[in-house]
């Protein structure tokens, strides 16, 4: 019989850790989450990320080997799925040496790197040559990446989910081990996956107290220009960042940002907008008509995001506890993906299943 599944959370992480547990016929999958595909809410890191595939692991970590693992399914998705809402884009790394030792240059320490790890994971990595870097710039690199519209992305991801078999429904849970009676067959749970993202800092049978926020904020434009470009650093602030990705499918383009560590204001500050615009339209003049400025950019929505930060890195782990009702419940968290969380989700989440597989395996033997 296939053993009950539980995971929580319909972010990108849990959405697709369900999505593989679920294609696996072993595994009876029910999804529970307080927010869905189609909300906007602060709680829900998920559908205000940019997104897309700009590695910033360091060498020889765990966040490493998930964003190697994951860079082939994102390509697949790409080239094979457009429904999904994934497409290439070439990207632009650039680097200034006076970032050295802020919050964003901290961030992209590995992105900006000349000899990144990366350079043979995705497509067509090249330096580029001091004539191809604008004003301002001391380094730079390029490769082909793929930028998500999450709009699509997270529903077709819980439609899949739907497809193999799984069952999602709402719920709010104040301990984890409730889950274990929340399955839709109506029998206790086997296994409960945890991916409730920032939530993790207060779910009880959790309360990680290494979660921490990291306040992003951007700016979605109307814009066909099909640019995905980032920078080391601003002039603006240490924590300020300039990125602009173009999204598929209509999706609109994406400015960017900032990092504002321990930050949980959930509305936008309009000063830190015009800051965004003005950078953005720096680097990249041809978002608006020439001779014209950041009042010629045609504005869909102003967003504010909290990445699930950790200090330690994601937590991929086992974890055996008692539920308020004293029986044993097995679980694998899978959270704390920050600012990455698309482009660690399918490493993670094959990390997380294989975790799951081996929870599970001694019952299986009886």
């Amino acid at each position: 019989m296939p053993a009950n599944v539980v995971v929580l959370g319909a972010g990108v992480s849990g959405l697709t850790t369900a999505l593989l547990l679920a294609r696996d016929s072993k595994y009876n999958v029910t999804v529970i989450a307080k927010h869905m595909p189609g909300d906007y809410n602060i709680e829900y890191a998920s559908p205000w990320a940019g997104a897309n595939y700009l590695p910033v692991a360091k060498p020889g970590t765990s966040s490493e080997t998930y964003e190697r693992g994951t860079w082939p399914e994102l390509e697949r998705i790409a080239e094979d799925l457009p429904e999904a809402g994934v497409h290439f884009q070439d990207t632009v790394i650039y680097r200034r040496a006076k970032d050295a030792g802020t919050a964003t240059a901290d961030w992209f320490a590995e992105l900006i790197k000349d000899d990144a790890w990366f350079k043979d994971v995705v497509p067509n990595f090249r330096v580029l040559p001091k004539n191809e870097l604008p004003e301002g710039m001391d380094g730079g690199t390029s490769f082909t990446s793929v930028c998500i519209n999450t709009a699509l992305y997270l529903p077709w991801l819980a439609s899949q989910c739907l497809k193999y078999g799984a069952v999602i429904r709402r719920g709010v849970l104040s301990h984890v081990s409730d889950a274990a009676t929340l399955h839709h067959s109506g029998k206790r749970a086997d296994m409960i996956v945890n991916c409730t993202g920032l939530s993790s800092l207060k779910l009880g049978g959790v309360e990680d107290k290494a979660l921490y926020p990291a306040r992003g904020q951007i700016v979605i434009v109307r814009n066909d220009v099909n640019v995905m470009a980032s920078v080391s650093g601003t002039d603006d602030g240490p924590d300020e960042a300039t990125y602009i990705m173009h999204r598929a499918a209509g999706g609109g383009c994406v400015l960017g940002g900032c990092l504002q560590k321990n930050n949980w204001e959930s509305q936008p500050d309009p000063n830190l907008a015009i800051r965004i615009m003005k950078r953005c339209v720096t680097l990249c003049p041809e978002l608006v008509p020439k001779g014209k400025g950041i009042e010629a950019l045609d504005i869909i929505r102003h967003g504010v995001g909290l990445r699930p930060m950790r200090n330690g890195g994601i937590r991929v782990e086992k974890d055996g506890l008692k539920g308020r009702d004293g029986e044993s419940v097995n679980v694998v968290h899978n959270y704390g993906h920050g600012g990455y969380g698309y482009q660690t989700s399918y490493g993670a989440s094959q990390a997380a299943q294989k975790l799951v597989e081996e929870m599970l395996q001694p019952k299986a033997r009886l």
